[in-house]
């Protein structure tokens, strides 16, 4: 008997169109299987109530018709209930016992690596602006997007991971400019601090001190939109823009030193998350793309010139406004780059979709450009996708980059890893381990908590992150998820030295517990689970099956003798499946970017 869950419902599918052919003289089509509720007894359910004018019965009777047949024709049918128009069906346990036949030879059951041959799909995540370093919004985006693709990957889906670095703007000259006028020459080695540590304590500055004149200036009168407008300090950024964008070799030099200088603290920070890039875009290189496109797009009626000689296009049809594509002075706007971004990443790659990991905030600015990529004739703007999500907020509030208030990336990892390192102290884990190997829990704990925290809400939700429940090792989080995989490792490595036979003759399909159906059946959603967040672009839906099925594991080990039980074949067959539920749980977890330790 074959094992996967669309197998055994295309075995149920022939069952139902037998059921209906002898019942009712019908060829029924395919069924579309639900799974059957928590509250009710079964495994599949049927909906009946469109088969009504076939059976010309009300929807219970036709059910128990339906049932009945099923109950004394098909072997894969153990029994049934019918709760009003559904039809609830028990698997029989030799299904089960066969689905755990071809799982226990199958590490990877539930996931479909993709190889050379699998169709590419892009995926941009964590985009920063090298004025400040990383900070918690920054860890949603890159673990969302490293996640996504990761998931995709699972789904015989390539994934090229990218980022476009936004290194050019006003924001940037700010920085710039406080170094010059504050820094004294000094560097991030001179002062002991991490590079993009030490560019972010320069647009703090620039923020304290402008805001100081803006003040001054108010206090003398001026209203406060001039006195932002004018104050001496924007004044200066700004002509330090203009002479970026005349190429003036000295201010050249400097952002490209500052960049470099974020560029390495982000390298660092990226690492210490696990994650990483195909390929890097640089907005400085990006800004231009798009312009030619547009201004073509002009000639052919797709957009529109105003007297001043600003390029608008008119999305008065899709129900949105008229949205500006070049200025007057014929200079880009965000908008005219990401059109031309967009369209060299498809000439450059033979991708078949593209997401955008972007917040929420963005929502408007996205339904805007895969609206002119249409109107410009792209077919591949259906595969454009933008993975917009919450912001997150700590316990005190919200975090404001230019007041220096937000929580640094390095800083949370950091934390997260002590934190950990005292959790595990004070539950005794590892007192038999070396420091390197401590030292390696303490860090995939921490981190652990952190990802799985983030990684658990759906990607739409706003969020608040509570560092302390996030490494609780009795709650919903990361921690306890590992913990139950080390568990089931620590068993097969007792039952390795206690000596058992792991070839012993299998089980008979009576011989399984409740519980022990409950957790393959659980194993055996994973394939679908992972379909679906493949769909969706929804780690949370991974994070939180993994959370069930180390739940439910939990619930069994402490239930059922396992390294104790008597019978010898139920012994091995409740090691095996403890090693099938860890592997399960790995691979749900690699889908997250968490690493498992092996002890703790």
């Amino acid at each position: 008997m074959t094992t996967t869950v669309v197998e055994l419902e295309d075995i149920l599918n022939e069952e139902v169109k037998k059921a209906m052919q002898s019942l009712y003289q019908f060829d029924c089509p395919t069924i579309a299987w639900q799974k059957t509720r928590k509250e009710f007894k079964g495994d599949l359910t049927m909906v009946v109530f469109p088969f009504l004018k076939i059976t010309k019965k009300g929807p219970e009777q036709s059910a128990e018709e339906i049932g009945a047949y099923l109950k004394a024709h098909a072997d894969v049918v153990q029994d049934y209930n019918v709760v009003k128009g559904f039809l609830n069906l028990e698997v029989d346990h030799s299904y089960w016992l066969s689905f755990f036949n071809e799982l226990h030879s199958n590490k990877d059951y539930g996931v479909n690596w993709a190889d050379e041959n699998s169709d590419q799909v892009m995926v941009e995540y964590s985009s920063p602006n090298t004025n400040k370093p990383l900070h918690l919004g920054h860890i949603r985006n890159n673990l969302l997007g490293y996640s996504v693709a990761q998931i995709l990957n699972a789904n015989d889906q390539k994934p090229v991971k990218v980022q476009i670095v936004n290194d050019r703007g006003i924001h940037i000259c700010k920085s710039m400019l406080a170094w010059q006028k504050f820094g004294n020459g000094s560097t991030p080695e001179s002062e002991g601090i991490k590079s993009d540590h030490f560019v972010g304590k320069y647009y703090v500055a620039f923020e304290k001190n402008y805001r100081a004149q803006v003040n001054e200036l108010i206090e003398q009168g001026w209203t406060k939109e001039e006195a932002e407008k004018s104050a001496p300090l924007m004044e200066e950024a700004k002509e330090m823009l203009r002479k970026w964008e005349a190429n003036d070799e000295e201010v050249i030099s400097l952002w490209k030193t500052m960049n470099n200088w974020c560029y390495e603290g982000f390298d660092q920070t990226y690492k210490a998350l696990g994650v990483d890039f195909d390929k890097l875009y640089f907005e400085s290189n990006t800004y231009l793309l798009g312009k030619d496109l547009v201004l073509k797009g002009v000639e052919d009626g797709v957009f529109y010139q105003k007297e001043d000689g600003s390029v608008w296009v008119d999305l008065t049809d899709e129900g949105l406004d008229h949205k500006l594509l070049l200025r007057a002075d014929g200079t880009s706007v965000y908008m005219t780059q990401d059109i031309g971004t967009a369209i060299e990443r498809f000439k450059e790659y033979n991708i078949k979709s593209l997401i955008y990991t972007v917040a929420d905030e963005q929502d408007y600015h996205f339904k805007v450009l895969f609206l002119i990529l249409k109107k410009l004739g792209y077919d591949w703007w259906k595969g454009l996708f933008h993975l917009s999500y919450g912001m997150v907020d700590l316990p005190t509030g919200k975090m404001k980059s230019r007041e220096g208030t937000v929580v640094d990336a390095d800083d949370l990892v950091a934390e997260m890893i002590a934190t950990a390192k005292a959790k595990c102290e004070e539950r005794g884990v590892g007192d038999d381990l070396d420091e390197s190997e401590l030292s390696e829990i303490h860090r995939k704990v921490g981190l652990a908590a952190l990802k799985y925290y983030i990684l658990k809400v759906d990607p739409k939700k706003r969020m608040t992150f509570n560092p302390e429940e996030s490494i609780d090792f009795n709650g919903n989080t990361g921690p306890l998820v590992q913990y139950t995989y080390v568990r089931t490792r620590s068993l097969l490595r007792k039952a390795d030295s206690l000596g058992v036979d792991m070839n012993q003759a299998m089980i008979e399909g009576n011989d399984l517990q409740d519980k022990e159906i409950e957790l393959l059946k659980l194993i055996r959603d994973f394939k679908a689970v992972v379909k679906e967040a493949g769909e969706k672009f929804n780690p949370s839906l991974i994070a939180n099956y993994a959370y069930d099925l180390a739940k439910e594991y939990n619930s069994y080990y402490a239930a059922q003798p396992i390294l104790k039980e008597e019978n010898e074949a139920l012994k091995v067959f409740r090691i095996q499946l403890s090693n099938a539920v860890g592997n399960t749980i790995k691979n749900a977890m690699i889908l997250l970017g968490i690493e498992m330790p092996e002890r703790m």
